[in-house]
């Protein structure tokens, strides 16, 4: 493979998608690869704006409202895919704590397909692996509702709201031959699933 190799790890809150996306790292790592973590968030040099934007759509919901949103998000995409990801090593491994898959799990207006379609004619990179991560919702907003912070999120804010987005997301995974990892055993079950993911497709590269 002539460029890094490009993994996306998304999913719904409390999935542990942050937690196991540093053990992959770790155990990558341990295998002398040279990992770059990113964070679509905090990468985006238009976050802010977006975000503005975020808010007034949770006090005012539509459909218009929320398409700008996907298309904000989309060009902040293309972007990274720009300056952020092409620019890495190309024998480098890079793992990105949420892409555009995660829209699947948090817009409710846009029909995902469409959302897809806006990232594709934006020369949005594709992950070479997207892994979608799961749990029962009963078990992720467990997790949230131990957080000190909650979930920390600006769309969501009670557990039938989670539970919907949830299924959204696992749908979405599945319609689109995602890779699923159910994150509801151990750590280093879901680890080794992933890094073994990782490792077939530079096999076949």
């Amino acid at each position: 493979m002539n460029r890094p190799l490009f993994v996306s790890i998304d999913g719904p809150k409390g999935t542990g998608k942050t937690t196991l996306l540093e053990a992959v790292t770790k155990a990558l790592r341990a295998d002398n690869h040279k990992v770059i973590r990113l964070c679509e968030k905090k990468s985006d040099p238009f976050r802010a704006q977006t975000m503005a934007l975020v808010n007034q759509l949770v006090r005012n919901p539509c459909r218009d409202a929320e398409l700008s949103i996907c298309q904000r998000l989309a060009d902040s995409r293309a972007w990274i895919s720009q300056h952020s990801i092409a620019t890495q090593p190309a024998d480098s491994i890079i793992l990105i704590d949420r892409w555009y898959p995660s829209d699947a799990a948090f817009r409710r207006l846009v029909p995902f397909p469409e959302i897809l379609q806006l990232n594709i004619e934006r020369k949005v990179r594709v992950p070479d692996l997207h892994v979608g991560v799961v749990t029962d919702p009963d078990i992720s907003w467990a997790r949230l509702s131990a957080r000190r912070r909650g979930s920390g999120s600006t769309l969501l804010y009670g557990q039938e709201e989670h539970e919907t987005s949830t299924y959204a997301f696992e749908r979405a995974v599945t319609e689109n031959g995602w890779v699923l990892c159910r994150n509801e055993g151990s750590l280093e079950e879901a680890t080794a699933q992933v890094v073994a993911e990782i490792y077939g497709i530079r096999r076949h590269d």
